[in-house]
């Protein structure tokens, strides 16, 4: 009898110890549990909460100018991208045409390239029987044509990228008088009353702010790249006067 208690002791104590090990086992696994939704969020459900939490109002017209400036950039990028040309490579055919079959040759090298080199390099090519002084104000004109396409609609995307930060200065300072509003209303000063207003404010600046950088970068990539195109243009504007005046002769 002595030998069996301490034995029952022994294994009432491996039950015990056991069941709270396994008590403590599942209570980890049900923290996990609960914290797992809030891991898999991700960053884009926090922006869709935070979103809808700003209120449909100010948040959907920066959303739309975000939208607006999006297409307008991609547009741009798109436009420019086909209108880059090989300009080294396009100088030498066009050299090369003009020198074995004359003028209608190089002309029709211009007419099977895209760009506004190309077309710039045509209408020079086209005023070359008047003169190099007709061939010159040609490519200049034309030129400021094909300047005026590159940069069209780029002024849009700059006025989306000024005005979404103001929505959301905006949207602040009606959250802040709203905010206002209830202390007045109530008449003492609760973080809790003002929190939710507060809090409004700040998401619409916030989101106002994104959308300004998100599109200040596709600008000036837009831009840098316009800045490429039309120092091509220029270099490309005088090696083809260079080459008229070396044919006349």
């Amino acid at each position: 009898m002595k030998k069996l208690f301490p034995s029952l002791a022994i294994a009432g104590a491996f039950v015990a110890g056991t069941n709270m090990a396994s008590a403590k086992v599942a209570a980890v696994a049900l923290l996990l549990q609960d914290a797992t939704p809030e891991a898999e969020r991700g960053f884009t459900q926090m922006l869709k909460e935070m979103f809808i939490t700003g209120g449909a109002g100010f948040m959907g017209i920066v959303l739309l100018c975000l939208i607006l400036g999006l297409a307008v950039a991609i547009e741009r990028i798109i436009y420019l991208n086909m209108a880059s040309t090989n300009t080294a490579k396009l100088k030498q055919q066009v050299e090369d045409a003009l020198a074995s079959g004359g003028v209608e040759a190089a002309k029709e090298v211009c007419r099977n390239t895209k760009g506004p080199v190309a077309s710039i390099y045509y209408q020079g090519l086209d005023r070359a029987g008047e003169s190099v002084e007709s061939a010159e104000k040609a490519v200049v004109a034309y030129g400021g044509v094909q300047m005026g396409q590159l940069e069209k609609n780029v002024s849009w995307l700059s006025l989306f990228i000024a005005i979404a930060p103001m929505l959301g200065f905006m949207g602040t300072v009606i959250g802040m008088i709203q905010a206002f509003q209830k202390i007045a209303a109530v008449g003492n000063l609760s973080a809790s009353l003002i929190a939710g207003d507060i809090q409004v404010a700040l998401l619409t600046t916030v989101f106002g702010l994104i959308t300004a950088i998100i599109l200040q970068i596709f600008y000036n990539y837009i831009i840098a790249k316009i800045d490429s195109i039309v120092n091509d243009m220029e270099d490309s504007s005088i090696s083809l006067i260079d080459m008229l005046v070396d044919h006349k002769k």
